[in-house]
């Protein structure tokens, strides 16, 4: 894959998601995380390439999967992984832990569909409020088996909503193939309710930002809904360690790698940035793992 070259800031975004997400799986084989976690390898892209196009104003609803969601909007790692390991200075005191979040214009669940009613309900708000703002929900390929996906995309669409729905398809639940518990395709169930769907090919954000550029405009401007699915590869486990994949499956997902690929063709800007990021997440491990637990009171 041929990869343009991006703007400093981008690509330490994309560096600091990929070293977070490294750290974690590493502070699980150490036996110093509890609970559970799944890291967003191979997609970070999608959250960066998406970043500009989410003001202060709107919502984003996140997953399971949400660490990238979380840093794009708030580069904040400190807080995060605080968060996840339930020591002082995290964002929500410790009680969320990695899938659970919640922050100004940002709430992450782990449980598959249920930020898309709640979605569609600010969106609502949105409209009325007339200030162009828009609710914005990450998906996974999984999360189409939920019946409240439909529900949600009826009334989204009946009431022309200012909601967009970005789905990460990475063809894998868990450790079923897509292809094995997915009849038809999204668009065909996009197109069901009569709401736009774009297909997004390839990781290269400026491409992709320069695709989804007018697409954000009209949710703004009243087109109402809009399905945005990325084909993506998930590089990582499903969560830790457990990744049922064979070596042939993960050889293929591998080569589709940003990280790789773009250390090939810009090795200077890239080497200097990534080690830079390296070292910040090093210096915030080593930060929070000096921290006292979180003390969360509920009087």
């Amino acid at each position: 894959m041929t990869l343009s070259r991006l703007v400093d800031d981008d690509l330490e975004l994309l560096l600091l998601i990929r070293h977070f997400e490294s750290a974690l799986l590493e502070l699980f084989g150490e036996g110093k995380l509890h609970g559970t976690t799944h890291t967003c390898l191979g997609q970070e892209y999608i959250p960066v390439a998406l970043e500009p196009f989410f003001g202060r104003g709107d919502f984003v609803f996140s997953n399971h999967r949400g660490h990238g969601h979380y840093l794009s909007r708030f580069r904040d790692p400190e807080s995060l992984l605080a968060e996840i390991m339930g020591r002082e200075g995290a964002v929500c005191s410790g009680v969320g832990g990695s899938q659970h979040i919640r922050r100004e214009g940002y709430l992450s669940t782990g449980v598959q569909g249920e930020s898309l009613p709640v979605a569609a309900g600010v969106a609502l708000t949105m409209k009325s409020a007339g200030e162009g703002a828009l609710a914005a929900v990450y998906i996974g390929d999984g999360t189409w088996g939920e019946g409240t996906v439909y529900e949600t995309l009826n009334m989204a669409r009946l009431w022309c909503l200012p909601l967009v729905v970005v789905v990460e398809n990475n063809h894998i639940a868990q450790s079923t193939a897509t292809e094995k518990q997915m009849a038809g395709s999204i668009a065909g169930r996009a197109s069901a309710f009569d709401i736009a769907h774009h297909l997004v090919r390839g990781n290269d954000i400026n491409q992709i930002r320069e695709q989804l550029d007018s697409v954000f405009a009209g949710v703004r401007n009243g087109a109402g809904p809009v399905v945005i699915e990325f084909d993506t590869n998930r590089i990582g486990p499903h969560s830790k360690g457990d990744d049922t994949r064979d070596a042939t499956e993960l050889a293929r997902v591998r080569e589709h790698d940003w990280y790789s690929a773009y250390e090939r063709q810009h090795p200077a800007q890239f080497r200097a940035a990534d080690e830079r990021q390296r070292e910040l997440i090093d210096t915030v491990v080593r930060s929070v793992e000096s921290r006292p637990a979180s003390r969360w009171d509920n009087s």
